[in-house]
């Protein structure tokens, strides 16, 4: 089959203007319980894209780890490639996307890091195994091979043991909406896109956009 056919007819939901919350934050709420419920593949995953200094857009999948009216929240290695992007442009753009519900989110906004005691409060509730391997790992930098990855594992676990400490590089970035958009797909192409703008005053607008 070639791939130009490769297509699925949306058909499961609708959206309109009457449906959704006045506050963009609570319609996400009540997708992000839906795709939960859905049983949706990593419902928390989402896509993130950032400018460099040179104008060149890159993005990757990261997990939130929270959401509420400061904004959307998520963890990574501050010297990393996403991490020099947003200390230069911190602008970026958020996408959720659950295939279950035939539904997008897209969001947009500025960058700022959380709280010194918000990283280490999440730093210390992780898995074991993922506090060693961001002490170990210079994320996003060259290394010749998998086993000096390895070899570094093994150098945190026999320096730290079961406790390992946060590294000063490694912390929560959160962003701060003033435009998120819902997408449900619909038949023939037809997609409902209800987009909230936030004004300068921080009140939310709420209006229609053309598929």
């Amino acid at each position: 089959m070639s791939i130009a056919n490769l297509r699925k007819d949306y058909q499961l939901a609708s959206l309109s203007e009457t449906d959704v919350a006045a506050d963009p934050i609570l319609q996400f709420a009540h997708w992000f319980e839906q795709a939960l419920k859905a049983d949706a593949a990593e419902a928390n995953a989402m896509s993130l894209a950032t400018v460099n200094a040179e104008g060149r857009p890159s993005s990757r999948i990261v997990l939130i780890k929270e959401f509420n009216q400061n904004g959307f929240s998520w963890f990574t290695n501050y010297d990393s490639a996403k991490g020099h992007d947003l200390a230069t442009n911190p602008q970026a753009a958020l996408l959720f996307f659950w295939s279950a519900l035939e539904r997008q989110v897209r969001i947009e906004g500025r960058i700022e890091k959380v709280s010194e005691q918000d990283n280490d409060n999440y730093f210390h509730s992780r898995p074991l195994g993922s506090r060693r391997s961001a002490c170990a790992s210079q994320q996003s930098q060259p290394i010749a091979n998998r086993d000096l990855l390895e070899q570094r594992l093994e150098q945190v676990t026999s320096e730290h043991g079961d406790h390992p400490p946060r590294p000063q590089h490694w912390g929560g970035y959160r962003l701060v909406p003033d435009r998120i958009e819902f997408w449900q797909g619909r038949s023939s192409r037809l997609h409902d896109r209800i987009v909230y703008t936030r004004g300068s005053d921080g009140i939310w607008s709420i209006s229609r956009l053309q598929p």
